[in-house]
């Protein structure tokens, strides 16, 4: 198997897609010639040609309606939005047409489209590039938000966001895209969407975290274990809409404990609703409250302070401490 970072994973990705279904195709700013910003769409252009690998004037809401019409139409467009924070453009279209149509056709028609979109911080990235707000797209219904944590399960999961019928919001914790590789199968491989992975059992406590948070995480969860002798649950949630309830569940339900970790602003965020489920589904099996280590209720900060912002290992493995001696 060769071993890929996060950017190469999509890449193959989209190019097993498109090789394997000619229907699919890839749009957005600077896809084409300049091969995405991050060069996620590298050499598609030359593989494809231009009528399946276009280049789009600097306008979301555009690239995302032009996607809705492309999929009402038959085909499988993927649109690129080139940072998550420029997405709030498309907003009009994603609310009154992407996560509606299903609904107002009463299932008659569907859209299988993929809205690709990096976000989040570390990368010391300009004031809209580094926010962390997954929240917003899962709070329509009607869409997918789909989150990878590494080469592996990004490749598995986009192609299984290609295959879905239904629109989906692909987002790519950009901090990850080229910060380790892992080994990728050369055969096709997919994940279901909705079904959160135990990337490792625990009796303990149950760990949660999606995205670039999965790597403080794990490496929290592995100092407790060491210094405390603890045994941690890791869960990754791989989906934040549809949200996986039984397999948080179910964790909780054994261990007693729980810790979400989550990079965006504390309030309203997916740990919320992760606490919410908990709550309705395992409150009686609770040793202790559950535990929230997020990002704060600010705006994301330029350079100087963001590594302050985003969790920290060290912050995690305290905040692990704390639940476990209550």
């Amino acid at each position: 198997m060769a071993k890929l970072n996060m950017i190469q994973a999509v890449n193959l990705a989209l190019a097993e897609a498109m090789t394997q279904d000619e229907t699919v195709l890839v749009m957005g700013q600077d896809v084409a010639v300049d091969g995405g910003v991050f060069r996620a769409t590298e050499g598609l252009l030359d593989r494809f040609g231009p009528e399946r690998v276009i280049d789009t004037p600097l306008a979301e809401s555009g690239i995302v309606g032009s996607a809705v019409g492309m999929a009402l139409a038959g085909l499988k467009p993927v649109a690129e939005m080139q940072f998550s924070g420029f997405s709030y453009m498309m907003m009009g279209q994603f609310e009154a047409h992407v996560t509606r149509l299903r609904s107002r056709t009463h299932g008659q028609l569907t859209l299988p489209m993929v809205i690709r979109m990096p976000y989040g911080g570390g990368v010391r990235a300009l004031e809209h590039h580094s926010e962390s707000r997954e929240v917003l797209y899962a709070h329509q219904p009607g869409a997918r938000v789909v989150i990878p944590s590494g080469p592996r399960n990004a490749r598995a999961l986009l192609l299984a966001a290609i295959d879905d019928p239904d629109p989906v919001v692909f987002m790519e914790p950009k901090h990850s895209y080229r910060a380790f590789r892992e080994e990728v199968p050369e055969e096709r491989e997919t994940l279901p969407i909705g079904k959160a992975r135990v990337v490792q059992e625990g009796t303990d406590l149950t760990l949660v975290s999606w995205g670039a948070m999965m790597r403080p995480a794990l490496k929290a969860a592995a100092t407790v274990e060491k210094e405390r002798g603890a045994s941690i649950e890791i869960i990754d949630l791989l989906t934040i809409a549809p949200l996986d309830h039984a397999a948080i569940a179910a964790s909780v339900s054994k261990t007693g404990r729980c810790v979400v970790v989550q990079e965006a602003p504390r309030s309203y965020g997916p740990s919320s609703e992760i606490t919410a489920v908990i709550n309705d589904k395992a409150f009686w099996h609770l040793e202790a409250p559950v535990k929230r280590i997020t990002g704060y209720d600010v705006v994301t900060p330029y350079f100087g302070r963001e590594k302050t912002y985003l969790p920290s290992a060290e912050v995690v493995a305290r905040g692990i401490v704390e639940t476990l001696d209550v």
